[in-house]
């Protein structure tokens, strides 16, 4: 369970990394269209990430057998 919230943890950090990054560099309205962005992707990582953990307590560690 660990690898899931690692994962998301460090993409959530990308997230505000780089686009903290454009944000400087952009004026005006652009600044809040490239703001929503990190945060929708965030919380879609949440999201996924508690998908995940519910998925491991149930005992499907190995989703590739439903394929």
């Amino acid at each position: 369970m660990i690898a899931p919230i690692a994962v998301t943890f460090i993409m959530i950090l990308y997230y505000i990394a780089y686009f903290g990054f454009i944000l400087s560099l952009v004026g005006g309205i652009w600044k809040y269209v490239f703001g929503i962005v990190p945060l929708l992707l965030s919380a879609l990582m949440i999201y996924v990430c508690m998908e995940r953990i519910n998925e491991i307590k149930k005992g499907e560690e190995d989703d590739l057998s439903q394929y």
